[in-house]
Formats: structure tokens, C-alpha cells, sequence
């Protein structure tokens, strides 16, 4: 349902700026199309195909998505686009891999955590090697830069090492680092600090640097209760930068209304729950912390973007999954949701779950 919303704020929200581009309204919403088939194709190959064999490769897949993020770093080989350097490939073709390196590091992060599990007491055989390879990750993707995607991967990771068990006191220190690291680099990098300053006071300069956050809140002022009706947002004639991509969600409030917008949250909502419920059925630790993983990464995404669209967070320029625009992103998403079914498909038998409980 999520995607087929997507698909038609897609239509929606780019027909303006693909005129401009290339003279039709459709050229975003063509590629978005394109791209749903690809991550259905995603979504089908981790649903049928055995779950232990996504365990068996996640050293090769987590190897493969560091290398991606090093050759984005490759002068000549990586797209820049607006100053960051995220992408590779050429025209519509391109990937971003950091999207890809989501996946692979939770799938990697699971198996460790379910391997070790006789020694999750101990933070040096699972806390350690896990921020390991979370700094690496993170370094890569910072030097991009994209904070934003860093924080959802640190979020995913923590939230994956306190259900494994880790004990809290080593995990809330690691935590609190990150949470420190972070505010540094926002408060030593000048548009990040310009972004977060315009969250606490967009008026302050409405039409420069707080022109996001304004007119996003506008656009959503002018949706009501019903919204405006399919195409007739006015935000996204110029008004209201990135209405494709990371500021859909404004997009979708101007045309539906309150209604439409908690109807999009509603059904984050439900994905959050039905992920949780999966995973309490899962049918071993790999499974269960797999299952955590997706549920907690989807839906701290899905806050984030909503949230700075209604101006409760900072901008951070991220996607609101399976909504915005965006090829490497729906495709991961899909693949992601497609594993999180097949844990669903594969549940612990009923007398097992009651032996469990019994002991």
C-alpha cells in the first residue's frame, strides 16, 4: 500500500520539474515504475529463496557494499550532485550504496550476534567488533558526507545489540559516543549547523535557508482536513525544493489532507507493529534480530523524514521509504520487506514457542 502511494505522489509531486527537464510530466514517474519492478523482482528472490542462504553471504555481501562505497569516493567514478558525492553509475541508471551497505551490514550484524550468542554478556566478543565495523561503515558514508543515512544504520545496529542482550551499561556509553560524534560534526560543519538553526527558528530566514522548512509547513497549512485533491499541490510548482524526493510527505498533506498524511503514518505504523510481531514468531536468534533490524531501521526512517517535514527535526535529506522518489532506496526497501516475509513464512511451531515460554 505504501508503494502504490508512493507511486502516485510520485506522478503527483514531479510532474512540474519533469516538464521543465524534459518538455512530459512522466519522466520521474516512468523511472520510479521501472524501478518498482526491479525491487518486486528483490522483494520475490529473499521471499522464496531460504533465509540461510542471505546468512551463508553476508561477509561477501557486507565486502561488496564497503567496496561500492570506496569506489564512490573515487574521483571520476562517484556522482556528485548539490556537493555530495553518493551515487554511481550514469543517467537514470545510477545506485546508491550506501542504501545497499543497510542491508548487507544488518544481515552481517545478525549472523555475528546470533553466532556469539553464549558470550553476549561479554561485550568485548559482541559490543567491540560490532562498533568495528559500524565506524567503518559510518566513515565511508560520512565522507560522502550523508549523516543522515549514518544515523539510521547506528540506530538499526544499537537496537539490534540491545535485543541481542548486550549489557546496557557498555551499549549506553557507545550510544552516548555516537550521540556526541554526531553533534560535533553538526555543529562543526556549516550547513548542517545552518540546517539545525533553521529547525529551531525557520522564520528566521524564510526565503534562504529556512525556505525548506517553511514552505513544507505551508504546504501541509493548505491541505486542511480533506486536502486539495490529487495535482493540485501548489508546493510543488517551484515552491517547495525536493518535493519529489525527501519533502513528498508535504506534498501528500497539501493534496489529501490530515486525513491522507496520518493514513500514510497509520500504515508506517502497522508496518512497525506486524515487524515486531514477526519477530517474537521468528524461528531462531538469527531470524528474530534480522526481523528487529529491518523493523527498527524502516520505521526510524520513516520518523526522521516525516519529522522534518512537520518540522519537529532537523532536515537530514532522507527518503520516506517506498514513498519518495528514488531507485536504490525503494529496491533495498522492497528487498528488505521481502526477507521480513519470509521470517514471517517460517514461524517457530506452536509447541516449540510453548516450551519456550513454559521454561
Amino acid at each position: 500500500m505504501l508503494n502504490m502511494v508512493g507511486l502516485v505522489m510520485v506522478m503527483s509531486a514531479s510532474s512540474v520539474v519533469s516538464v521543465r527537464e524534459v518538455g512530459g510530466p512522466w519522466s520521474y514517474v516512468q523511472r520510479q515504475v521501472m524501478w518498482t519492478v526491479v525491487g518486486l523482482a528483490a522483494l520475490a528472490a529473499t521471499l522464496m529463496v531460504s533465509i540461510d542462504f542471505w546468512r551463508r553471504r553476508a561477509k561477501v555481501m557486507l565486502a561488496v557494499s564497503l567496496g561500492l562505497l570506496v569506489l564512490v569516493l573515487v574521483p571520476g567514478v562517484g556522482v556528485t550532485v548539490n556537493g555530495a558525492t553518493r551515487w554511481l553509475g550514469a543517467g537514470p541508471f545510477q545506485i546508491q550504496p550506501s542504501e545497499l551497505v543497510k542491508f548487507a551490514l544488518l544481515v552481517f550484524v545478525a549472523d555475528l550476534l546470533a553466532r556469539r550468542a553464549d558470550h553476549v554478556t561479554d561485550w568485548r566478543w559482541t559490543l567491540l567488533p560490532v562498533l568495528a565495523y559500524l565506524t567503518l561503515v559510518a566513515g565511508l558514508i560520512m565522507a560522502q558526507p550523508n549523516l543522515g543515512t549514518t544515523i539510521i544504520i547506528a540506530v538499526t545496529t544499537l537496537g539490534m545489540l540491545w535485543a541481542a542482550g548486550v549489557p546496557i551499561f557498555p551499549l549506553t556509553l557507545a550510544t552516548l559516543a555516537g550521540a556526541a560524534g554526531a553533534a560535533v560534526m553538526v555543529a562543526s560543519t556549516p550547513f548542517r549547523r545552518t540546517r539545525f538553526l533553521r529547525f529551531l527558528d525557520p522564520w528566521a530566514d524564510p526565503t534562504n535557508t529556512g525556505l525548506q522548512n517553511v514552505q513544507s509547513m505551508v504546504g501541509l497549512a493548505n491541505g486542511g482536513f480533506l486536502g486539495r485533491g490529487l495535482g493540485r499541490s501548489t508546493a510543488k510548482w517551484g515552491y517547495l525544493p525536493y518535493a519529489h524526493t525527501d519533502f513528498i510527505f508535504a506534498v501528500t498533506g497539501e493534496e489529501f489532507g490530515l486525513l491522507g498524511a496520518l493514513t500514510v503514518v497509520t500504515l508506517f505504523c502497522a508496518l512497525a507493529g506486524i515487524g515486531a510481531w514477526v519477530a517474537s514468531q521468528a524461528r531462531d536468534r538469527f531470524s528474530t534480530l534480522v526481523a528487529i533490524g529491518i523493523t527498527t531501521w524502516l520505521t526510524v526512517q520513516a520518523f526522521m523524514n516525516i519529522g522534518a517535514v512537520i518540522g519537529i527535526m532537523p532536515i537530514t535529506g532522507i527518503p520516506l521509504p517506498f514513498v519518495s522518489f528514488g531507485g536504490s532506496s525503494l529496491v533495498v526497501n522492497l528487498a528488505a520487506v521481502g526477507m521480513l516475509m519470509n521470517i514471517a513464512r517460517h514461524p517457530v511451531p506452536a509447541a516449540e514457542r510453548t516450551r519456550i515460554a513454559r521454561s
